[in-house]
């Protein structure tokens, strides 16, 4: 194992409940409709595009297509407004000490997010230079579960697909991962990424050892 690919939302940071935030705003000011926090868990790790037209399905509502530009690009500056706050204290248990031990044990670190916002992110929070290379949504042009953006993040670490494990928190995610010929590693719920090949709630404690002995 070469290299390990990190999803931002939900694996790095919890940016999940700003997301809502402004999702819920939207809808509820623009769209008329609410949504729920369960609801929500649908648009993980998946595009802004088509986290709207998933919003629109579940109110009945349809927009042309200027309009539904206009409202992602609302959605994201109200988005951003809210990471704007962010910082190191935003990281998520174990993060910070497991990328020192993966850096010690002379595996690549890589980002692959579909958030347009993740290097920002990465920067408010402090931990942009742990990165070898950043895939983001400004890179690719399909979103998760097209493997697009895990593939790119090997191509650009020059490291083969199957050298490398992916670590997210959403089911298109782990699909993706596996879509690209990669081990995968799912942070969250046993029950709900029952496809990947080891899940662990998050990453406090996880030893690099323990970890390729389990994927292999």
């Amino acid at each position: 194992m070469k290299a390990f690919l990190f999803d931002l939302d939900g694996v790095i940071v919890d940016t999940a409940h700003f997301h809502y935030q402004a999702w819920r705003r939207l809808a509820n000011e623009k769209l008329g409709f609410d949504i729920s926090e369960e609801f929500n868990e649908n648009l993980k790790g998946i595009s802004r595009t088509e986290s709207l037209e998933r919003i629109l399905a579940h109110g009945n509502s349809t927009l042309d297509e200027a309009t539904k530009a206009a409202y992602a690009t609302l959605k994201n500056e109200w988005y951003v407004e809210l990471i704007n706050k962010m910082t190191p204290d935003d990281i998520l248990p174990g993060v910070k000490v497991f990328l020192e031990k993966t850096r010690q044990g002379g595996i690549k670190i890589g980002l692959g997010s579909v958030s347009k916002n993740a290097k920002p992110i990465l920067e408010k929070i402090g931990i942009v230079e742990d990165f070898d290379v950043i895939i983001d949504g400004t890179k690719i042009s399909k979103g998760k579960p097209d493997p697009e953006v895990f593939l790119k993040g090997a191509q650009e670490l020059q490291i083969a697909p199957h050298d490398c494990a992916v670590f997210e928190d959403a089911v298109a995610g782990i699909e993706a991962g596996k879509r690209a010929g990669m081990k995968t590693v799912g942070i969250g719920q046993a029950e709900v990424l029952k496809e990947a090949d080891i899940v662990f709630p998050n990453l406090v404690d996880v030893e690099i050892f323990e970890l390729l002995q389990a994927l292999f």
